[in-house]
């Protein structure tokens, strides 16, 4: 998909930001990212579900965009591969979590390793799951190291290194950056 697109633009924002900000701005704010690093003056813009009230840049609202637009499609199967293969990838440092396996989806298992752990710098501490409630993990008190390429407290995490040009277990092909 990445090598068909002419243009491909990932933006990431770390846990602490979404805790921070909430996850819908935060999300807004990556997608505006996107939006400038990809934009092309012939270009349309469309967008799935909302308006980018942020973003100067003219683009169009299409509802179910996933569903009627195939580059929209396309850009949550990029999402998707690249969060995954992200997770794969930083597994090794956070091995009591098993992401390599659940790639941070609310399995049982991964609740169960919250249950016994607790949480780590990968989990969002504003996520309102059972399992952080059961543990009181439910409010953004505490600290934690940061995670791997956010260093400063960044708020966006470069993960270039961890989605490098290559076929992995999902055998997709995953290229950071422009296409």
């Amino acid at each position: 998909m990445i090598r068909a697109a002419a243009c491909v633009s990932i933006a990431v924002r770390s846990p602490r930001c979404i805790d921070r900000n909430g996850l819908h701005v935060s999300n807004m704010a990556a997608l505006t990212d996107c939006m400038h690093a990809v934009a092309r003056v012939d270009a349309t813009r469309l967008v799935d579900g909302f308006r980018l009230h942020a973003c100067e840049l003219e683009h169009e609202r299409i509802i179910d965009g996933d569903a009627r637009s195939a580059a929209i499609a396309a850009a949550s199967v990029i999402a998707k591969v690249t969060r995954d293969r992200y997770m794969r990838r930083i597994a090794p440092l956070y091995p009591e979590w098993s992401f390599e396996g659940n790639v941070g989806y609310s399995t049982p298992e991964h609740r169960e390793a919250i249950m016994r752990h607790g949480i780590c710098p990968l989990h969002r501490r504003s996520f309102a799951s059972v399992a952080y409630s059961q543990l009181g993990l439910d409010s953004a008190a505490g600290e934690f190291e940061e995670l791997p390429g956010s260093e400063g407290g960044a708020d966006v995490i470069d993960i270039r290194e961890a989605i490098r040009a290559e076929a992995d277990a999902d055998d997709v092909e995953a290229v950071a950056g422009d296409a």
